[in-house]
Formats: C-alpha cells, sequence, structure tokens
C-alpha cells in the first residue's frame, strides 16, 4: 500500500485510568505510579481494556499500522527505563530536561541488565486484538542514557552502550512474537547533537545488531504540550542516513519543517509527521493531503509513511481520534491521485 498511515506511538489513556490532569504537568522519567487511577490488583486488567479500546479507536479512523496506544505507559520511556536491572528505582537521580529544569530520573547505580522482557505482554495483547499490521515503541539507548544519573560507568558513551545491549534483546524478543515493525524513541539526540554524533550512533546501531525485522527511529523537538515554540529544521537529522534502521520518523507539521532535508535520507522509508499536535483544531483531510503533497516533492510515495508528528498522549481523546480521521481520509485523497496518474500512463 502507498502512503500506510500510523501512530508514532502513544494515544490518550481514558479519564478512568490515569489522572490526566498530574499527567498533563510532566513528562515522567522515574516511576509514578500515583497516576495510576485503578488499584495494583485491578491495573493489569484495566490495561489490556484500554489498550482494546485504543486498537478499536486506531482501526475505526483507518489507520493501517496499529499500536497498543501505550496505554500501560506513564511515559514513552519510564516503564522500559525503570525495569532493568543496575536501576535504583526507589531514590532518583536528576538531570535537566529541554527546557533546562531539573526533573527526576533513574538512578544508575550498579550494571544495567534486562532480566526479563519488558513490553512483550504489550505486544501480546496487541497481536491478539487487530488483523493489521502492528508497530511497538522502544526507547533507544542514547536517550534512555541521557535520561539518567550515572553513578556506574561514569562514562557517557559506556552507559549508552549498556542501554544498547538491553534495548537489543528486547526487540529480538519483540520480533519473535510477531511485531511488524519496532520503532526506537530517540528525540534526545536532537538535544544533544554532538554527543549523538560522537556516540549515539554507536550505540543504536549496537541497539539494532542482528536484528530481523522492520526498525524505525523516531525523532522529535519534543511533546507539543511541553514544547511550544519549534525550529524548522532539526540539528541531527541527516547522519541517520547511515544508521540500520530502515524508516526514520520526523516531526513536520507543528514546526513547519523544512522539507528539503529528508532529501539527505535517500536510503530511509520517511514517517511524516502530518498531524499538529499543538493545535486543538482538526485538521480536513485536505490540509493533510497539501502537507503530503509537499513531502512527495523530495520523497517518493514508495518511501512515505503518514503519522502524527508525535505521541497523541497528552490530546484529549476526541481530538485525537478526529485528528487520527483526518489523517487516515488525507492520506486516501492523495493514494487515490497517485493511483489515477498511474492508471493514466506517461
Amino acid at each position: 500500500m502507498l502512503l500506510p498511515t500510523s501512530l508514532v506511538g502513544s494515544y490518550p489513556q481514558p479519564e478512568w485510568l490515569i489522572d490526566r490532569a498530574k499527567l498533563s504537568k510532566q513528562v515522567p522519567r522515574a516511576r509514578a505510579d500515583g497516576l495510576w487511577l485503578v488499584a495494583p490488583e485491578r491495573l493489569e486488567a484495566a490495561q489490556d481494556e484500554a489498550t482494546i479500546d485504543a486498537i478499536r479507536d486506531q482501526e475505526r479512523a483507518g489507520l493501517d499500522i496499529i499500536t497498543d496506544g501505550e496505554q500501560r505507559r506513564e511515559s514513552y520511556s519510564n516503564r522500559f527505563a525503570t525495569a532493568l536491572d543496575g536501576i535504583d528505582a526507589d531514590r532518583p537521580g536528576t538531570t535537566l530536561n529541554r527546557l533546562g529544569k531539573a526533573i527526576p530520573v533513574p538512578r544508575v547505580v550498579a550494571p544495567i541488565r534486562r532480566t526479563r522482557p519488558v513490553e512483550l505482554r504489550d505486544l501480546k495483547v496487541l497481536r491478539a486484538n487487530t488483523s493489521r499490521s502492528v508497530k511497538v515503541t522502544v526507547p533507544g539507548p542514547f536517550t534512555l542514557s541521557k535520561q539518567a544519573q550515572d553513578e556506574f560507568y561514569r562514562d557517557p558513551e559506556a552507559l549508552a552502550l549498556a542501554y544498547a545491549e538491553a534495548v537489543n534483546a528486547e526487540i529480538a524478543d519483540l520480533f519473535a512474537a510477531g511485531a511488524d515493525i519496532v520503532q526506537l524513541d530517540e528525540p534526545w539526540m536532537q538535544q544533544h547533537p554532538d554527543d549523538a554524533r560522537r556516540y549515539g550512533l554507536k550505540a543504536l546501531d549496537r541497539a539494532l545488531a542482528g536484528v530481523n525485522g522492520t526498525t524505525a527511529v523516531h525523532l522529535c523537538f519534543g511533546y507539543a504540550a511541553v514544547v511550544h515554540d519549534k525550529p524548522a529544521s532539526y540539528s541531527f537529522l541527516p547522519e541517520l542516513e547511515s544508521c540500520m534502521a530502515q524508516q526514520i520518523s520526523v516531526e513536520a507539521a507543528q514546526p513547519k519543517l523544512d522539507l528539503k532535508v529528508l532529501r539527505e535520507l535517500p536510503s530511509k522509508t520517511i514517517i511524516l509527521g502530518a498531524i499538529d499536535l499543538a493545535d486543538m483544531a482538526i485538521e480536513t483531510p485536505q490540509v493533510v493531503a497539501d502537507r503530503i503533497r509537499r513531502a512527495l516533492a523530495y520523497v517518493p510515495a514508495e518511501r512515505l509513511v503518514v503519522a502524527p508528528d508525535c505521541g497523541m498522549k497528552y490530546l484529549p481523546r476526541p481530538v485525537a481520534f478526529g485528528k487520527m480521521q483526518a489523517m487516515a481520509e488525507g492520506a486516501a485523497l492523495v493514494r487515490r491521485e497517485l493511483e489515477q496518474r498511474s492508471s493514466r500512463g506517461p
């Protein structure tokens, strides 16, 4: 299929499951168990229910590639990060976020080890409840290392490579269990481009080494709910042309990205951010179609996937659903145009 549609990862969690008012004020890096509104003994079943609802919403909206909506997560990264050995999860450390604010993060006090699958059950519930292609997201090793206070390795590269080994084992299990696509979220490569060039790509490829399946890397400027003023260009993006991932996910709608940069990724499938998550107005299909057409000036349709800019978790759920529908309908408009041109011939 030309121009398949997909979420980047997250979909808004229901009001009965998580305290969305508290969640709206943070992107948790350490554990944040107090956000859940369901008793611990019922939480897993409640998250299953929310996951199936998220799957059904994506299907009803017309998406082609389905995620679990990250319904079990307090953030895209902290569930995996705090499940690893070597972390003192009860006494977090601190680091500075994109806005220069000190935030709690996992504290590394011993070798990073993945002793069990973290997201395997998430995938199994997803795979059992849709016949469409499925994508699972995992935090990338560079971002994990930047979202930690290192008191063991005391070497940023060594820490990132240790995380890469844990991520690599997770990816292998996810593909073995039926994932069609595994996406690594690496937004902090944009925040720390020099370190990303120095050792981030090495860590990313270590995480992808020996993997048999379609892999993606997502870069963004931060959630729209947190970062409001975004540049029209990336500080780190063309460098990903050399990485082992087949797909690169970029944020393009809200920042009005200069799409010429996509020429710098000639071998990659581009997951195009075509939905502005800072705007509560729901795009029309025609607006989405125009955003896709602009990208087609630089990337052939065969190498384009249509998605929101980033995770949708901070949007009101009706807005998120409407935007998904518009995205699917906008992609369908352009798909029909391309098919008509093809049928007419040269």
